[in-house]
């Protein structure tokens, strides 16, 4: 089976018919509550699984992949808003609350691409998980600079990005997304291997299952944003499939020529440097650039970048990592 023909598997199948859904206006619906349980049990079983993968190595061995995850975070929103600032002309404060998203990372898209793996039998190092839980928070960090700085530059008003700065610093480490993760990987490295043993079989024989759940609800949510399209604009929507595209081809070559990765763990990391999170960072734009306009940027994380990576992205970066090794 090649990488395209993984696309017929449930877990893709399943995000197909969430968005063909409500494409044909169908009342299907996904409790709020069994949403957040269903992210809730999947970020803590990547977790737990990658703290199991973990306790059989050291922390001077994973510090590549953490300086790596912390670049990526940092340099990935300054390149977006140079992008969408200067060649899309959009002002200023719209363009950073655009940028953080692509600087931040899509855990939806990172479960995606696990599945996709499983699907082809493929092997990858646990060492992305680690950089999954590092890169929210620098990038929301570099949102609230930059439109700190904007603000002093453009406008004699600061006060709203002041009085909530705290705030801020404090969810983009304490966001609920990151907690599951790094407690599922402490969990899986400091647990003894027997008592570990009596939890897998929950955190095994359901995960493909729940995943396709919540592939279903993504594809849902995707395909609420259709309409929004049009306050997107030509550019942005170009941007949102390009942007992806380049920086997610970028990361499988970091993957494999910097941190000496297999196929399947440079994928990852393509996967990392592509998506766009549609979870934790908009919250904390709302909150940081309230001028912004959240149907924008919602649309290009979640309706443009998430389905073009499930679709088209991952398994280009994978065939792309099989080129490269």
């Amino acid at each position: 089976m090649n990488s395209f023909q993984s696309l017929l598997t449930p877990s893709f199948m399943f995000f197909a018919l969430g968005f063909i859904a409500q494409l044909i206006k169908s009342d299907l619906k996904l409790p709020a509550e069994l949403t957040k349980s269903i992210t809730i049990y999947l970020l803590l079983s990547v977790g737990i699984h990658g703290g199991i993968e973990l306790s059989h190595t050291t922390f001077f061995d994973a510090v590549p992949s953490i300086l790596t995850a912390i670049t990526l975070g940092v340099l990935l929103p300054i390149i977006a808003y140079f992008i969408i600032n200067r060649i899309g002309k959009i002002d200023h404060l719209n363009a950073v609350a655009i940028a953080t998203h692509y600087g931040s990372v899509s855990a939806g898209t990172f479960l995606t691409a696990i599945a996709f793996l499983e699907a082809l039998h493929v092997e990858f190092e646990k060492y992305p998980i680690i950089m999954l839980a590092i890169m929210e928070s620098p990038a929301i960090l570099v949102g609230l600079i930059m439109a700190s700085s904007l603000r002093r530059k453009y406008s004699n008003s600061s006060g709203a990005i002041q009085l909530n700065k705290s705030e801020l610093i404090k969810e983009a480490f304490t966001n609920g997304s990151i907690v599951l993760l790094m407690g599922g990987l402490l969990i899986g490295d400091i647990a003894t291997e027997k008592s570990i043993k009596t939890i897998l079989p929950f955190f095994d024989h359901l995960f493909i299952g729940v995943l396709c759940l919540f592939l279903l609800s993504m594809g849902m949510e995707a395909g609420k944003k259709i309409n929004d399209f049009k306050v997107a604009g030509r550019f942005l929507i170009c941007f949102g499939a390009l942007m992806p595209l380049v920086s997610g081809l970028i990361g499988v070559m970091i993957g494999a020529y910097l941190l000496n990765f297999s196929a399947g763990g440079s994928t990852l990391v393509g996967v990392l440097a592509a998506s766009a999170s549609y979870i934790a960072v908009p919250p904390a734009m709302r909150m940081a650039i309230p001028e912004a306009n959240p149907s924008i940027y919602l649309t290009l994380a979640l309706g443009i970048t998430f389905p073009f990576n499930v679709v088209f992205g991952i398994p280009v970066y994978y065939s792309f990592a099989n080129f490269l090794l």
